[in-house]
């Protein structure tokens, strides 16, 4: 039962609670500490200020710890929490816009409708709204984690410093970065690689949840000159560098007209291609690309729904898996409830390779959570182990046949959603309980995320 004096499970700690000791014992029905090993039956987890201390049988755990708070969920699963590896916040925004005609293509679908349409109408008060709308959601569904792409060129400079504090507000832990791109002019491109280092900035001063990285949005949008500024300002402040990469057919036919070479290859002649490269999409590369990717030790983030959605093709995800890259599973803003996500990944690859054995389930439960953590540059998430930050879920899987080892993570992928998370821990506090999003004004919510919805559609018309 929760305590308003248990630091554990208080909604909003207070500084230097998480150095108590006293700590939370959970018992589920079957607890995943790996989504790479076998789930386990008669197992408990404790949790200690913003950390998991110990994983041990339960009987076990009662014995060592019998001061300990208790929460018996004999019908849950304990699992670890889902990483969003790549999203938009702002684009639950253009979800049912007006549109006198649909685009044709991806490169439409940007010049014809994302860009003018979208990202150029956007500001800093209508990205925070859909933020606030997002993080609600993310959290009903699992998502302790993310990494967000923000490109609205004209809400520059100071936009990522105000949606970091909304992103705070709910304890998530979110790195932001904004799109830099020359597509409207140098000089905005230039504001784009400041505002990134302002956020980056702005997250090691304040040490909590919230961070930064370096960000570029393409090849067809930014020079080359450009973009090894991106990667040298990047190694300068130590974090990651991320750009879109092949999302369609464009890019890598532009970058074959330009220079010879497809995208990852010509990345790999500029000399940036490398661990601390974070690429997204790779819908359209070549097995040469992928064997780069992998030698290079580059990191990747998949979005199979929204890749569907502008045509841009089906991601060689289990080609990439089984060459070693580090991959991590992202909804790109498009549909928030990470289970629709992983299905997509569980689903179109057998369908594409017309082999019902491609990306089994366990495999995508670990690209939604512990690989999508190692692509972001996140350590110690995305498993339940003693030492782990305790980013967890409790799931309520209401199914008509039982749960085995052998079955767990299909029938959890396959016949669950959000409504089925009844708890959720993000480094250590309790942000959904009973299936309700904690301190969460839902309609609230809603309505403002309508009416920024309506603005940017005005703007826009």
């Amino acid at each position: 039962m929760w305590s308003p004096d248990n630091p554990i499970l208080r909604k909003e700690p207070k500084r230097g609670e998480m150095m108590k000791t006293k700590g939370l014992l959970i018992f589920p029905q079957w607890l995943v500490t790996s989504a790479m090993e076998t789930p386990q039956q008669g197992y408990g987890i404790r949790v200690v200020g913003d950390k998991i201390s110990d994983v041990a049988p339960k009987a076990e755990l009662l014995n060592q710890f019998p001061d300990d708070e208790v929460w018996e969920r004999p019908d849950q699963v304990l699992m670890p929490a889902f990483v969003d590896a790549h999203t938009h916040l702002y684009g639950v925004l253009a979800h049912g816009i007006p549109l006198s005609k649909a685009p044709d293509g991806f490169m439409p679908f940007l010049t014809d409708f994302w860009w003018p349409l979208v990202e150029d109408q956007l500001n800093s008060d209508l990205v925070n709204a859909a933020t606030d709308w997002n993080c609600a959601q993310m959290l009903r569904s699992g998502v302790t984690a993310f990494y967000d792409c923000t490109e609205a060129p004209y809400s520059l400079p100071g936009v990522l410093a105000r949606q970091a504090e909304v992103v705070k507000k709910w304890g998530l832990r979110g790195i932001l970065s904004f799109e830099a791109t020359e597509r409207v002019s140098k000089e905005n491109g230039e504001l784009g690689l400041q505002e990134n280092l302002d956020m980056i900035a702005w997250g090691k001063q304040d040490g909590g949840l919230v961070q930064g990285l370096m960000c570029f949005h393409t090849t067809f949008t930014c020079s080359d000159e450009f973009i090894l500024k991106a990667f040298a300002l990047a190694k300068e402040q130590g974090v990651l560098t991320h750009m879109h990469c092949s999302e369609g057919h464009f890019e890598p036919n532009e970058m074959l007209k330009r220079n010879g070479r497809r995208t990852i290859e010509h990345y790999d002649a500029l000399g940036v291609l490398g661990p601390e490269m974070l690429v997204s999409q790779c819908v359209q590369i070549s097995e040469n690309e992928i064997e780069l990717l992998a030698k290079r030790g580059a990191r990747v983030t998949s979005m199979p729904l929204s890749n569907c959605e502008v045509g841009g093709g089906i991601a060689p995800l289990p080609e990439l898996t089984s060459a070693g890259v580090t991959v991590g599973l992202g909804s790109d803003g498009y549909i928030t409830d990470f289970f629709e996500v992983m299905r997509g990944a569980f689903l179109i690859h057998k369908a594409a390779h017309t082999d019902p054995r491609v990306m089994p389930a366990n495999l995508v439960w670990h690209l939604a959570t512990e690989g999508g953590a190692k692509a972001i540059g996140l350590e110690n998430l995305g498993c339940v182990k003693a030492g782990w930050n305790a980013d967890f879920m409790l799931v309520k899987p209401t199914l008509p046949t039982p749960l085995s080892a052998h079955n767990l993570y299909e029938q959890l992928l396959l016949y669950c959603n959000a409504s089925n998370v009844d708890t959720v821990f993000a480094a250590g506090v309790v942000k959904k309980e009973g299936g309700k999003v904690l301190d969460a004004d839902i309609d609230t919510l809603r309505i403002n995320s309508q009416l920024a919805a309506e603005r940017l559609w005005q703007k826009a018309s």
